[in-house]
């Protein structure tokens, strides 16, 4: 008889947003007058940048003509992606990011999800807690995360360091050894941010032990304040002990798109391996390449009309945050981040739980939120909400959350 992997049957439950998915197609069948707004799941809503829309028109066009036909394209992306990349994203940090580095894909997600395949199935995995869950179900699918215990909603060989209001959202350095630490800096869920400093203490873990940094930097376009890296190669030390994903998806819009990209220097070994040249063995393997349509798009992105174009979308998005942070502020909550971030990090009165709190709004207010508990155990007592709706939207529903006895 075939093998299956077991450890999917370790995985507790069903996916996050596919649970709240569940949850609120069921409380709609049964309430189909009331008209829900969407503040759980981190969707845009607005176009894509116009500039973009015209690479895309044109790049089809390319795909009529014999003389500008695309068929498979690199595995690593197009030199005038990886480029564009290389100039704008790190090169203007001061970020020493060469092209040969950045591997296009198809999102962030594919990415820290197949990240893993370079792994070796022993080692230690940190995470901050509350998390995104893809840093640990894809390592509970690896078999690295040992076995769910259901009384602490912990894997045994994941190592969680709590990110909560009481350390400043700053998770502690580990003291036995992490192998493998995921950071996300604007952090989702909670949307707070690291500093220079505290990136810089991590970046010196990471090499005295030999570790590796995971750094998730897909919400990077939103930080405004100073003192704040859009990228962990701007902290010296970093090229030796840390692998960057990055997206298109919440910062120009490509959702809908699917495109973004993984940074791997070819500075960063271990066991006398380039990671470097691990990853690009494994994407030539099993990845065919990012459409040559969205490259194009993409590419569209770094012109000073697409950056102009799409900074309008991200103040649309940061207005938003700041309307659901002041109105709940206004009602006595506790929020955290909206400043660096598109998402807003609210703690439930009272001692109510997240899930509690996600139906109190949805059947009252008709509001969808998520609970925090569903990124870790430091996340119950909170709930998220997203910026990226309508702004007529996300007004009325910071009125409807304002009518209820909280």
């Amino acid at each position: 008889m075939a093998e299956v992997n077991a450890n999917y049957a370790k995985l507790p439950g069903s996916y996050l947003f596919s649970e709240i998915a569940r949850r609120t197609a069921a409380f709609s069948e049964a309430n189909p007058d009331v008209k829900l707004i969407k503040m759980g799941i981190g969707d845009v809503t607005r176009p894509l940048a116009p500039v973009v829309i015209e690479a895309m028109h044109a790049a089809v066009d390319d795909l009529a003509r014999v003389e500008t036909f695309a068929g498979y394209g690199p595995e690593q992306g197009y030199d005038f992606l990886r480029n564009a990349i290389a100039e704008h994203d790190f090169a203007a940090r001061g970020a020493d990011i060469s092209p040969d580095e950045i591997f296009v894909s198809d999102g962030a997600k594919s990415d820290c999800g197949n990240i893993g395949d370079i792994l070796g199935p022993n080692n230690k995995v940190a995470v901050c807690d509350p998390v995104y869950p893809v840093y640990v179900d894809t390592n509970a699918m690896a078999g690295r995360a040992g076995d769910y215990d259901e009384a602490t909603q912990r894997w045994t060989n994941i190592h969680y360091m709590p990110t909560t209001a009481e350390n400043g959202f700053s998770p502690a350095i580990p003291d036995e050894t992490a192998d493998v630490i995921y950071l996300c800096s604007p952090n989702n869920p909670t949307g707070t941010v690291l500093n220079a400093d505290q990136l810089q203490a991590w970046v010196d873990y990471a090499n005295a032990h030999g570790s590796i940094i995971m750094f998730d930097a897909a919400y990077e376009r939103f930080i405004v304040e100073d003192g704040v890296p859009h990228s962990i190669f701007e902290i010296p030390g970093a090229k030796t002990c840390a692998i960057e994903f990055r997206s298109f998806s919440k910062t120009a819009g490509f959702t809908g798109a699917r495109c973004g990209y993984t940074v791997v220097p070819r500075e960063l070994e271990r066991q006398d391996m380039s990671l470097n040249a691990m990853w690009n063995r494994r994407q030539t393997t099993k990845f065919n390449g990012a459409s040559y349509v969205i490259q194009r798009g993409a590419e569209a992105v770094f012109t000073p009309e697409g950056s102009k174009q799409i900074d309008e979308t991200i103040e649309y998005y940061r207005a938003n945050a700041r309307t659901i942070k002041d109105g709940l502020e206004n009602l006595g909550l506790a929020v955290y981040g909206a400043v660096n971030s598109p998402y807003v990090w609210c703690k439930t009165p009272g001692d109510m739980g997240s899930w509690d709190f996600f139906t109190l709004l949805l059947e009252q207010a008709g509001v969808i939120t998520t609970p925090g508990a569903g990124f870790g155990p430091s996340g119950e007592g909170y709930i998220r909400l997203t910026a990226f709706g309508d702004a007529g939207a996300t007004r009325e529903a910071i009125e409807r959350i304002g009518k209820l006895s909280l």
